[in-house]
């Protein structure tokens, strides 16, 4: 396992983190070559990163990100998780479509209001590579950066599949299986293009890992495990994987993704991923059982901070959830993150939170 930082339980966080107030520049779509022209643009979304990794390296965490600040509010406040890569990839149709998710009936009446404003997608023809830019998105943050900078790349091969509808007369392609394969090497052009330019800590963010929840089909974890290993294939640098169970204004998909993580994590070990990252906070720490399982080659970086709640926990609160942690995992194996995407919450109330999370490390560490 690849060490990033030279601490013991090192901290970080997950997803996108609150745009400043002042950061209303929006992509619609654009090619960043088109958008960073205006420099009205450039500059406010070069601050907004600086903004971001600041808070983050004040608050005390030992790897930062850029907070993805070239997400755009769309649906569910991080829609823009999915139609980032959706608008500038040819093959997908840009236009707002109905959810395939909610429209099969398989939703409560909650997920299927928060997937519907998401919305959804269809093809038009072969998917290709597109105008992503993540490295040049991320040397942008690194010339912010003075801390170690670990770089998400979502929405993933998999999680993209989960938006489209297949059904429509039109569709180019029949199964999330057959789009998945060609999503593939996309994503492993981007990443290696991103170790090219220096990133040494890639974190793929795909929601696929729970298909076989969604499909009640446990075999499906052995495709599961092929895509992810085939995506980052040839990737020289540490990976991680997360996956959660959503987060749409906050609001987790339960009943989409139904939360059984001692379901689907261990046949996910036969990925060559290094580090799984891990939401436990969220449903009060009930999950990290299953980290018993963890093989001795792989280490997880556990959520401990709930940002599905205003309430910013006390640094003695995530400190005894950072100790359920280390009873099960060897604390060389561990490092600690937020649950996934602080987006929704206020920014005083994000880094109060991301405080909260370092000073809890500081006191786990003591007690090592």
């Amino acid at each position: 396992m690849r060490k990033i930082v030279d601490v013991k339980l090192p901290t970080t966080m997950v997803g996108s983190y609150p745009r400043p107030r002042w950061f209303t520049h929006q992509l619609h779509g654009q090619d960043i070559h088109q958008a960073f022209k205006l420099e009205a643009h450039a500059e406010a979304y070069a601050d907004a990163v600086a903004a971001a990794v600041r808070d983050q390296e004040q608050a005390g965490l030992d790897v930062v990100t850029d907070g993805q600040m070239y997400f755009d509010d769309y649906g569910g406040s991080i829609g823009s998780f999915v139609w980032y890569w959706y608008e500038r990839m040819p093959g997908f149709d840009t236009g707002k479509r109905l959810n395939p998710i909610a429209e099969a009936g398989r939703t409560d009446t909650v997920d299927y209001a928060l997937l519907t404003n998401w919305g959804g997608t269809t093809t038009t023809g072969r998917v290709l590579r597109g105008p992503v830019r993540l490295a040049e998105l991320y040397r942008i943050a690194r010339a912010h950066a003075t801390r170690p900078l670990k770089v998400c790349v979502g929405a993933g091969p998999l999680n993209l599949g989960f938006h489209v509808d297949y059904a429509l007369p039109e569709a180019h392609y029949r199964s999330h299986r057959d789009l998945s394969d060609d999503l593939v090497p996309v994503f492993n052009a981007e990443m290696k293009e991103l170790v090219q330019a220096g990133a040494s800590f890639l974190q793929l963010e795909d929601l696929g890992a729970w298909l076989p929840v969604m499909s009640g089909q446990d075999e499906d974890a052995k495709w599961v495990v092929e895509v992810v290993n085939r995506t980052i294939e040839g990737v020289d640098a540490k990976i991680g994987w997360h996956f959660c169970l959503g987060n749409s204004y906050g609001n987790a998909n339960v009943s989409v993704f139904g939360g059984m993580l001692e379901r689907i994590l261990p046949p996910l070990y036969d990925t060559r991923v290094e580090t799984f990252v891990l939401d436990f906070a969220l449903r009060g720490m009930a999950d990290v059982a299953i980290l018993k399982t963890l093989p001795k080659d792989k280490e997880v970086y556990a959520g401990v901070i709930d940002v599905r709640s205003l309430q910013i926990e006390s640094a003695e609160l995530v400190a005894e959830r950072m100790r359920r942690v280390l009873e099960v995992v060897p604390a060389e194996r561990v490092g600690f993150t937020t649950d996934c995407g602080l987006r929704a919450l206020p920014r005083l109330v994000a880094q109060q939170k991301l405080r909260s999370m370092a000073e809890a490390a500081r006191v786990a560490r003591g007690e090592l």
